[in-house]
This record gives C-alpha cells, sequence and structure tokens, in this order.
C-alpha cells in the first residue's frame, strides 16, 4: 500500500509520545504503583524495584505480553518494549516464521543478535507460549546484563514465567480461535499478457518474438489448456485463509508452604495450501501442532530452606507437502504459461520443454506426499535458597542447576511423480495439436528415510553467597558474590565449549535516596585461543531519587524522580569470520599434485599449501557502555522514562585482507582491528486516568539508534565515494540513478555505460568520480540500512467502561531501506520467469518515458539489475499491530453460579492494515517467500 502522509502519521503518533504504552484496565494509582513496583531482575540474585534500581530496563507487563494470540512468545511482543527493542516481523511458514530482535539497534560489525533469557537461563523462546509468560524485560545497559559475563554485550531479553500463589487455588482455560489471511499476495501477469510481454522483451533486444498472434489468442481464449495453458498459480497453489486454534488450561494455587503453577497448552494451525490430498490418501497441507506442559514449583523446605523448580516440556510435529520444496519460490519463478496444471488428456501433472513437471507446485502439494519435522524439548533447572542468618544476619547461599535438551528429528515420506510435456506443436490443421507426448517423471513410492535434523544440550550451574542488610543511620548493602559455568553441545562441528563466569555485585544505598551499584565480572570461554580466555568486566552506576528529599517528599503530584547513569565495559567470545575456531593457528592444506621424484614422474608426496595467515596476539570484542537516564512518575497516572546511551565497540574481529592487499601471496589473517561507535535516544510515557467509570490509558514509546563504522581494515580505495568506514553499518551501496534512456541520442550523449550493452529504457547512472564511464567506481551510499530501521515507534490507546474494552497498539520504523530486486516480481521474464502485474503496468515504453520501471528484458540484463537508487525505497511503515475489543462479564453474575470467579469474551484484530510507500507489496516483509497475515481471533477466558 503507498500512503503519502505517512510522515503525517508518524507526527500525530508522537504527539502522544510515539509508542507502546505498559498499563491499560486498571486504576490510576495502581498505575503508578505498578510502575515504580516493577522488579527489574538482573541476574544478582535479587530483584529491586523501579526506585532502587540503577539499571536501564524496559518492562513488558502481564496483561501485554497476550494480546497477538500468538505461537510463541517472541511473535506476541513485537511491537512492544518499543524504547529499546527493535523487533521486526518476519515472513515464512507458521512453523518457522520467527521475529529479529535488536537492543538499541545495530552495534557491531559481528553478532548484534540480544541474549534470550527464559527464568534467567539462555533458552530458546520459539517454544514459549505467551500464556505461561508473567512479564518481560529488557535489559539494555551496562549495568542490566554485566553479570551475564560475555552473552550480554549485545542486550538481553529477559522471560520470566508465572508462579504460583500461597492459600489459594484457580483454574483459568482459555481458547483463541484464528482466522489468518494473508496480505498482499503477489499477482503475476496471465497467460496472454505474459506473451505479450516477452514479444515486447524481445523486440527491444532486436530479436524476433517468441509467440504468435495466434498463439496469444490461444492463450487468451483459453481452448487449450494442455497447449497453450493461463494458470494462476498463487490461487491454484494455495487457498485465501488458514485457521489456528488455541487451547490453554492454567492452574495456579499452593498453601502456607508450597505454592504451584501448571500450564497444559495445544496449539494446533492449518496453513494455506490448497490441494491436500494425494494419491496416496496422505493430507499434505501445512501443519503445525503443539503441546506445552509447564510446571513451576516453590516449596519451603524448612523456615530457612527454600527451593523452585521450574520444568517444560514440549512435543511438536511440523508437516509441509513434498520433500522440504520452496513452494513460493516455485510460484515466482513460473510464469501462466508455462504448463497446465495437469494434462487433461493424460490425467498426469503438466509439464513443458522449457519448464520441468518437477517445478510444479500444484504437483509438488498433492502428488509428492510430504515431510514432518518432530520437535522434542525438555527445560528444567532447580533452584536452593538458604538462609545463613544463624551464622551471620543478612547472610544466605544461592544454587541452581539447570539442564536443557532440544531436537528434532527430520521425517522424509516424500515421493516423486509422473507428468506429461509435448516436445511441438502443430498448426497444419488451423487447430494446435501437441506432438512427440512425452512423460518426465515416475510414480515413486515413499520414502522412509528419517534423520536427526538438530540436537543441542545446555547444562548450567552457578551458587554463591550474597548478603544483605540495613545498617543505622539509613544504609543499606547488598552483596552477591557468585560462580557460574556452562556447557553447550549442539549439532554440527566445533559446537562444544563451555564457559565460567566468576561475578561479585555491590549494592549501596543511603536514605534510598542516594544509590551506588558496582560489579566485577571475570569470565572464561573455552571458545577463545589459549591466553585470551579469560575477561575482566568492571561496571559502575548510580540513582539519584530525587523525589526522596524532604522537600519534595509531600508533593503530591510527584511519585518517583530518579535520575540514573551507568558505565560498564562488557566482553563477546565471538568467533571470527563463520565461526572459525583455528583463527589463531596457523593453517595448511594439501592437493592432489605431486612433486615428479623418480624416473616415472610420479611421487607419494602431495603439494603442501599455506592456508590463512594465524592471527598475532588476538583479543577479542570489547564494548564500553554509557547510559544516562530519568524515571519519572506523577499524579499517580503519568509514568515516563527517558534514557539516552553511547557505546563505543572495538577489537571487533575482521578480515584483514583491505589492510595486508592481495601482494603477500596468502590469505590475509582475521585480526581485532574492527571500531564501531553507536548512540541513541529512546522514550517512553504511559498515562492512566478516570473520567468517571471510563477508564483511560494513552501512552507511547520512541528510540532512535546510530551507529557509525569508525574502522574495519577496509582496503584502500581509488575514490573516496566508495570507502564504507565512516558509514552506518549494513548501508546500500550503489549507482545513483538519473532517470531512463530515453533515445539512442540520449545514450551516445551520456557516459559509457560498462555492465552490458545499453537500449533505450535502460537505467541511466551517474559519473560520481566524473571519469567518463559509468562502472563500479561510481558507487555511492543510498538510502537507509536494510536491516534493521533506525526510528522505531509505537502508540497505544485504550479504554473501559462498564466491563466492555477497546485496546489498539500502532507501531512504525523510519529511516529504512527496501532494495525491489525481487526476481521474478520486479526482475522478470528472464531465465523464462513470470512477471508481476505491477511491473509491466509501469514499465518503460516509448510511449510512456517517464516510467517507474526500466524496458522489459528478455535475458540477463546486467546494467539494470545493479544495485541503485534506481531500486532503493523507502521502507518506512506505520501499521496497526494488535486491537482487542473486550468484555468481562459483571461479578455479580459470576457470583450466582457458585463456581465461576471471571469471563472475559474478545475479539482481537492483528496486523489489520500497514501504511507504507510500497504499493502492492508490504513493506515489513517482502520478497520470493510466504506473505505475511492478518489474523481475526475470537476467543474467551474462564477463571474458576
Amino acid at each position: 500500500m503507498n500512503y503519502k502522509h505517512i510522515f503525517a502519521i508518524s507526527l500525530l503518533a508522537g504527539s502522544v509520545m510515539p509508542a507502546a504504552a505498559q498499563t491499560a484496565d486498571i486504576d490510576t494509582a495502581k498505575a503508578a504503583n505498578a510502575f515504580i513496583g516493577q522488579a527489574i531482575e538482573v541476574g544478582a540474585n535479587k530483584n529491586f524495584d523501579r526506585r532502587q534500581s540503577t539499571a536501564a530496563v524496559t518492562v513488558i507487563e502481564n496483561k501485554h505480553v497476550n494480546q497477538r494470540s500468538s505461537k510463541d512468545i517472541g511473535n506476541s511482543i513485537i511491537g512492544q518494549g518499543g524504547n529499546g527493542l527493535v523487533s521486526l516481523q518476519n515472513a515464512g511458514s507458521y512453523f518457522a516464521a520467527n521475529p529479529t530482535f535488536y537492543v538499541r539497534g545495530l552495534q557491531t560489525l559481528s553478532n548484534n543478535s540480544p541474549l534470550i533469557l527464559v527464568d534467567g537461563l539462555e533458552r530458546d523462546l520459539s517454544v514459549i507460549d505467551p500464556n505461561e509468560v508473567d512479564h518481560v524485560e529488557i535489559l539494555k545497559d551496562a549495568a542490566a546484563t554485566a553479570l551475564f559475563g560475555y552473552k550480554g554485550i549485545n542486550g538481553a531479553i529477559m522471560i520470566t514465567t508465572k508462579r504460583g500463589t500461597y492459600n489459594s487455588k484457580q483454574l483459568k482455560v482459555s481458547y483463541d480461535h484464528l482466522f489468518n489471511y494473508q496480505i498482499d499476495r503477489p499477482k503475476f501477469l496471465d497467460a496472454a499478457t505474459y506473451a505479450n510481454a516477452m514479444n515486447e522483451a524481445l523486440a527491444n533486444e532486436g530479436a524476433a518474438p517468441k509467440y504468435t498472434d495466434q498463439e496469444i489468442a490461444a492463450f487468451r481464449s483459453g481452448a487449450y489448456p494442455n497447449l497453450y495453458p493461463n494458470v494462476n498459480w498463487v490461487d491454484e497453489t494455495f487457498r485465501h485463509h488458514g485457521v489456528t486454534n488455541k487451547v490453554t488450561a492454567e492452574f495456579t494455587g499452593g498453601t502456607n508452604r508450597f505454592r504451584y503453577y501448571t500450564m497444559v497448552n495445544l496449539l494446533s494451525d492449518k496453513g494455506f495450501i490448497r490441494n491436500t490430498k494425494d494419491d496416496n490418501g496422505n493430507n499434505t497441507q501445512d501443519k503445525y501442532v503443539r503441546g506445552n506442559l509447564r510446571m513451576n514449583l516453590d516449596v519451603d523446605l524448612t523456615p530457612t530452606t527454600k527451593m523452585k523448580i521450574n520444568t517444560l516440556g514440549v512435543l511438536a510435529e511440523m508437516s509441509r507437502p513434498g520433500n522440504a520444496t520452496d513452494l513460493w519460490g516455485l510460484v515466482y519463478a513460473l510464469p501462466s504459461v508455462a504448463f497446465p496444471v495437469k494434462n487433461t488428456d493424460t490425467g498426469l501433472w503438466g509439464g513443458s520443454v522449457t519448464w520441468a513437471g518437477t517445478n510444479n507446485p500444484v504437483a509438488n502439494t498433492a502428488g509428492a506426499a510430504y515431510y514432518k519435522i518432530n520437535e522434542r524439548a525438555l527445560y528444567t533447572d532447580l533452584t536452593l535458597n538458604q538462609d545463613l542468618g544463624m551464622f551471620l544476619k543478612g547472610l544466605s547461599a544461592t544454587a541452581r542447576i539447570g539442564y536443557d535438551v532440544y531436537n528434532t528429528l527430520y521425517e522424509n515420506h516424500s515421493k516423486t511423480f509422473p507428468y506429461t510435456f509435448y516436445t511441438g506443436t502443430d498448426w497444419t490443421s488451423g487447430e494446435p495439436v501437441g506432438t512427440g507426448a512425452t512423460q518426465g517423471g515416475e510414480y515413486g513410492t515413499q520414502s522412509k528415510s528419517a534423520s536427526l535434523n538438530a540436537f543441542n544440550r545446555h547444562f548450567n550451574f552457578d551458587a554463591g553467597l550474597n548478603y544483605e542488610n540495613h545498617f543505622p543511620h539509613h544504609h543499606y548493602w547488598y552483596s552477591s558474590l557468585k560462580w557460574g559455568y556452562e556447557y553447550l553441545s549442539s549439532t554440527g562441528l566445533n559446537n562444544t565449549f563451555s564457559r565460567q563466569t566468576v561475578s561479585w555485585l555491590n549494592h549501596y544505598s543511603y536514605r534510598n535516596r542516594y544509590i551506588l551499584e558496582m560489579s566485577l565480572v571475570g569470565m572464561g570461554s573455552g571458545r577463545l585461543a589459549p591466553g585470551t580466555k579469560w575477561a575482566v568486566s568492571p561496571t559502575i552506576s548510580g540513582a539519584w531519587v530525587i523525589s526522596s528529599h524532604n522537600a519534595l517528599k509531600n508533593l503530591k503530584w510527584l511519585d518517583l524522580l530518579k535520575f540514573r547513569a551507568s558505565y560498564g565495559r562488557l566482553n563477546a567470545d565471538y568467533l571470527p569470520g563463520d565461526n572459525v575456531w583455528t583463527y589463531y593457528t596457523q593453517s595448511y592444506t594439501t592437493d592432489g599434485v605431486t612433486y615428479p621424484f623418480n624416473s616415472g614422474y610420479d611421487s607419494n608426496f602431495g603439494r603442501t599449501n599455506i592456508g590463512q595467515m594465524a592471527t598475532v596476539n588476538p583479543r577479542h570484542e570489547i564494548a564500553d557502555k554509557f547510559n544516562f537516564g530519568f524515571d519519572i512518575s506523577l499524579f499517580n497516572e503519568l509514568n515516563a522514562q527517558i534514557d539516552y546511551w553511547f557505546q563505543t565497540r572495538n577489537q571487533i574481529w575482521v578480515s584483514a585482507a583491505g589492510a595486508y592487499g592481495s601482494v603477500i601471496g596468502f590469505d590475509a589473517p582475521y585480526m581485532n582491528d574492527g571500531q564501531v561507535n553507536s548512540h541513541g535516544f529512546e522514550a517512553s510515557l504511559d498515562w492512566t486516568h478516570n473520567f468517571g467509570p471510563v477508564k483511560f490509558n494513552l501512552g507511547g514509546t520512541f528510540s532512535y539508534n546510530k551507529n557509525r563504522i569508525v574502522e574495519q581494515d577496509e582496503q584502500p580505495q581509488p575514490y573516496v565515494n566508495l570507502r564504507t568506514t565512516g558509514h552506518p553499518l549494513n548501508s546500500i551501496w550503489g549507482l545513483k540513478a538519473v532517470g531512463l534512456f530515453k533515445d539512442q541520442a540520449d545514450i551516445d550523449n551520456s557516459p559509457t555505460q560498462t555492465f552490458s550493452a545499453v537500449r533505450p529504457g535502460d537505467i541511466k547512472y551517474a559519473d560520481i568520480n566524473g571519469d567518463g564511464k559509468i562502472d563500479a567506481n561510481d558507487r555511492v551510499k543510498l538510502g537507509y540500512s536494510t536491516v534493521a530501521p533506525e526510528i522505531y515507534y509505537t502508540a497505544h490507546i485504550g479504554a473501559e467502561y462498564k466491563g466492555f474494552g477497546v485496546d489498539a497498539l500502532f507501531q512504525g520504523v523510519a529511516h529504512y531501506s527496501a532494495i525491489l530486486n525481487t526476481t521474478g516480481y520486479y526482475w522478470g521474464l528472464i531465465s523464462n520467469r513470470t512477471l508481476s502485474q505491477y511491473v509491466y503496468d509501469h514499465r518503460w515504453t516509448s510511449t510512456n518515458q517517464d516510467a517507474e520501471f526500466p524496458r522489459l528484458s528478455s535475458s540477463s540484463n546486467a546494467n539494470n539489475y545493479q544495485t541503485s537508487s534506481f531500486w532503493v525505497r523507502s521502507r518506512d511503515f506505520f501499521k496497526l499491530r494488535n486491537l482487542e475489543v473486550y468484555y468481562n462479564l459483571p461479578k455479580t453474575l459470576m457470583e450466582k453460579s457458585g463456581f465461576i470467579n471471571a469471563v472475559k469474551v474478545y475479539v482481537r484484530g492483528v496486523d489489520l492494515f500497514t501504511f507504507d510507500h510500497l504499493d502492492e507489496v508490504n513493506a515489513e516483509s517482502y520478497g520470493a517467500t510466504n506473505p505475511l497475515t492478518r489474523s481475526l481471533v475470537v476467543g474467551a477466558q474462564v477463571t474458576f
């Protein structure tokens, strides 16, 4: 969709302090208390509330973690926590579609992914159901992530699951039914239009037409579908809707010494495959079924000994048609003229000489059987806390052990199928007759093979001493000394290693007004070279609770005003390149060439080559992080957070090929020479107010993240415009387009373009370096990053009246670019691929010289398909993420039942609309892949 006034909408959202609120249908006084009392967990065996915490942390509360009825918590929090968390939705099958997260944007040339924690341990969030989650924290600065050692350098997402309550019992049952619809399904040319387009492309190249007028008429009439088909492969392969069902039962309660939380969740999704029965009776629908069983226990073994157990078991199965066939990839390749779905003469699947029948997408859904991936996971951990106050007041000991196992088993039940094609067509009778009927493929038997697809084991153990005490004259001190060990083993080579962490944290406050926190963390990693495995991270942070001063304590409108600041040096144990473990050793290779040592000119001695040079004095990546922020709560109803941060990332692994050049005669080593500087600003605002019986909530978040490459051992460039150092990460580099050539005279009077022969309607480029020709040396920086936006914002509004309520979350991005290079859609016809209707309607012709797209080409056009500003578009968008309309049945009615405590019924809309700058495709995710979906949810929740 294309809406030119998206920026005005962004400013409108900004007027309410752009982005996502953290509280909704609660009283105003409770809103302030909930914000101030938020528990901030940073791995210190002690949670401080927001008044006492010195860390930069965003909290996504329980009522906001499950408003999208998503399959997992990652997809559920898209658009939440926007003052620090950048969450980007990805396309794909239901099983594989998981979002991308960044905490404070891109910050390094290496790995930018944040640490994902579930109940304090690194775990996969794709199997965590939103119903089992209590809240989510976004840990942003050094004070928040220092205790996680080598893993916290990119920030962290901390997911905390629910727990039981003393002396209570409750059963909550919920059911969600989702109607799913694909957004912006591609529209390709029909057969007659495709034939005309191909002839036009050939004419542009001075070649003879491929299709005669008679053949084009046959395509248009549809009278000869076996020889001149007209197939809409999108509609023939996929239906327009899918269905998801979610059922959850949660058991919560406890006695005076025991608490429990148990959840049983069943999830079933049926996708968009249209033809779901094959000739063997198999159901080939794109399906995903998962069952989660969680049990969290808290047991007071003695008055001084407490035990906590967390267990999650997951059983899941994904099934798709064919042998892992990329159906959308086939649809983006096949034109409507390729072949019929089925040959009506033979009853076999369609094929042709030009397009192999094995690429028939419908045949792959209804004739190739299916494959499955079985997913199994068990996550468990046990924590013991022993009060040692009998030896020293305030002393305690904590120990935790965790063991996680995850694996996927691939079952291949696919088979081959036969198809028919003709080698020629005879028109001598006035009507087409297929000649040389040929069968390709064969009726195969279903495979029974199976293999281990992925395997992961993760063991954790940590133990430590904690000391907490209040001293006379308003002094408070908390100290934690902890040692941790983890062991990881996963599928693949060199994927078994261990880490150790030793940390000492000290938290001091005076009058709950002046707070100082210091931590010292030593960390070791088996991933790193000998002599470099250990590192130290010092962190210092402080807070000044301004509102606790005597002069301000009695101000009824001031609930909290706190300034905080932090600095820390964090480390990472990333490996160079594609996880190259041997970077610190000299490598050698041998080949089949031998030296002639005897009269027969042969030898048993092969030639030895020196491989990549070893890194001399290797180090590891470090980050110096600074953060300054305010936490504010006013009038018992207005909560705000404001942060400014900057960071220097040093010693990043880069290839030294640019620094060494090719004269050394060997593959250059990796070096710790990279440096990236980044900074940003983020804010959140949440306002809750009661207008009589109406509870109203409004809020938003905003984040701006900017980075710059300072050093990357870039090779010397002949022209300054080619130098990528000094620019943001993942910038686009390409040619600057200045329009389309109008005619031959325009070509003759322009600098020579060296990529391929140029014709009228081709893209015309600027000669940046002024050398009289256009080549790779004329590349410049274009637009913004295609990986992550610089600006991320959300806006939230909600209201409730006598049990009726509405809640909406909007989310947008800015300073974000797209490259329109999808083969078969924007770059069509080449290699007999299809072409989109939109590009065809907006192509260059001699009568449409100011077109959006260049002339049509039938073969590879190196000139037009260069990365250039011609193909770069704004990827900014503004989206309605979630909309919920609900009704809570009156409590008086529930009391009459005698056993039902609460009932909530609701209708939700997920990703209902998008404003963006792209026509026909969705800016958030585009390309030859599954379209994004929008969903209508009907659900109910009953509490007993």
